[in-house]
C-alpha cells in the first residue's frame, strides 16, 4: 500500500463496516460501529459437501490432483463437479471469464449453492477477483478506479444457507496452495476442523494493532478483549510490537504488509487469518521487500484467508470485518460462510482455503 490507496497520502474519515443502513448488514440497529460488540442475527444452517459444487480445471495438474483428493476426502457428489478448460496463469480476460461462467452453467445443477476452485491460478478477472466475479458479476469500473465503491454483497446479510436459491450467487473460494502436497494438507486440516470445538482448552481469536496507520484502520472494529466461556474462545487484543507467542489460534487478523513469525504460531485446524494489504490475494510469492501473499497463511498451518487481488485503498468494507468473521463462525458456519458474511465489498478480495471447515458445527 501505498499513499490513498491502500496507499493513502492522508488518513480518511474511517468507513463503517457495512454501507448504508443497518438493515443491509446481519447487524442489529443498535450495533455501535466501532469499540463495542456487534449483535448479530442468528445465521441458519450451512453448506455441506452435498450441496457444494467443486470446479476442477484440466489443463492444470495441480487442478486435477487437488480436485480429485477434495472429492475424495470430502465425498463430494459426481453430478456437483464441473471439469473445465482454462488458462493457467493469474488473471483470466474478461472474454474468458465469460467462457467459465457458460460452462458452469452448462454443467452444475441449480441444487448447487457455493463452489470450491480447485486451483491457485487463475486468481483474478483482470482488476476482479475471481470469486467476487463469480458471484457478483465482472465490475468493469474497478478497473479504471480501484478504490471506488464496489458492488455490495447481498450474502453479508443474508441469514440462511442456500444462497443460489435464494439470491442467485455461489459464494466461491480457491482451493489454492503451492504445491499438491500443500493442497492435500490444507483439506486435511479442514476435515480436522469440523465439529471439533469448543474443546477441553480454549482457542484464542487474536485481533492485532499495528503501528502503520493506513492498515490499521481495522483495530476500530476488534471486538473487546474478553472470554465467549460457553464457545471456549477468548478475544485477544493485541499491539504487534509486544506480541506475545501465539498458542492455540483460531483468528489472527492484523495489517501489516508482511506478518513475522507465521512459523511459530500454533494453528488450530479450520484456523482464519488475515492482513489489510492492497494485494494479499496476488497469489505468488512476494518479491524481496514486497507485501505477504494470503497463501503465506495457509503455508504456515491457517486453514483459510483473503486477500485483495487489486488496490483497493483502505475501505473497511473491502476487507473482512472482525467480529462478523468471528461471530459467524462460531455459529457453526463453514469457512467459506464466515468469511463471505464478513465483507461487505467482495469484489478485488479473493477467498481462499478448504471451504466446508466448520469447528462449531453442531455434533448432533
Amino acid at each position: 500500500m501505498m499513499g490513498l490507496p491502500l496507499s493513502f497520502a492522508r488518513a480518511q474519515e474511517p468507513v463503517v463496516p457495512v454501507p448504508g443502513a443497518a438493515s443491509a448488514a446481519p447487524v442489529s440497529a443498535s450495533a455501535p460501529a466501532h469499540g463495542g460488540v456487534l449483535r448479530i442475527q442468528r445465521l441458519q444452517g450451512r453448506i455441506t459437501a452435498s450441496e457444494l459444487g467443486l470446479v476442477v480445471n484440466l489443463d492444470d495438474p495441480y487442478s486435477v490432483a487437488v480436485g480429485a483428493y477434495y472429492a475424495r476426502q470430502r465425498g463430494i457428489p459426481d453430478a456437483h463437479i464441473a471439469y473445465v478448460h482454462l488458462p493457467v496463469r493469474a488473471s483470466l480476460s474478461p472474454s474468458e471469464f465469460e467462457g467459465l461462467q457458460a460452462q458452469l452453467k452448462a454443467k452444475l445443477g441449480l441444487e448447487v449453492q457455493a463452489l470450491a476452485l480447485a486451483w491457485t491460478q487463475p486468481y483474478a478477472v483482470a482488476c476482479n477477483s475471481i470469486t467476487g466475479a463469480l458471484a457478483l458479476g465482472f465490475q468493469a469500473e474497478l478497473c479504471s478506479n480501484g478504490c471506488a465503491a464496489s458492488k455490495p454483497s447481498p450474502y453479508l446479510s443474508y441469514a440462511g444457507a442456500k444462497p443460489f436459491t435464494d439470491l442467485g450467487l455461489r459464494p466461491s473460494m480457491l482451493l489454492a496452495a503451492r504445491s499438491v502436497q500443500a493442497g492435500r494438507a490444507l483439506i486435511d486440516r479442514g476435515i480436522a476442523a469440523d465439529q471439533s470445538l469448543p474443546g477441553f482448552a480454549p482457542v484464542n481469536a487474536y485481533f492485532v494493532a499495528t503501528a502503520d496507520a493506513n492498515r490499521n484502520v481495522r483495530a476500530a472494529l476488534f471486538p473487546p478483549p474478553g472470554k465467549l466461556r460457553a464457545l471456549g474462545v477468548d478475544m485477544r487484543r493485541e499491539n504487534q510490537a509486544t506480541l506475545p507467542p501465539l498458542q492455540r489460534v483460531l483468528i489472527y487478523q492484523t495489517g501489516l504488509a508482511s506478518v513475522p513469525g507465521l512459523d511459530q504460531v500454533d494453528w488450530m485446524p479450520g484456523a482464519l487469518a488475515d492482513h489489510l494489504t492492497s494485494f494479499g490475494g496476488q497469489l505468488e510469492p512476494k518479491p524481496e521487500g514486497g507485501q505477504m501473499s494470503a497463501l503465506d497463511w495457509l503455508e504456515s498451518g491457517a486453514t483459510a484467508s483473503y486477500g485483495t487481488v487489486s488496490e483497493p485503498c483502505n475501505h473497511l468494507q473491502k476487507f473482512p470485518q472482525p467480529q462478523l468473521l468471528l461471530f459467524s463462525y462460531v455459529q457453526g458456519l463453514s469457512a467459506l460462510e464466515a468469511y463471505w458474511h464478513s465483507v461487505a465489498w467482495p469484489g478485488q478480495g479473493v477467498f481462499v482455503g478448504e471451504p466446508l471447515a466448520a469447528p462449531f458445527a453442531p455434533r448432533f
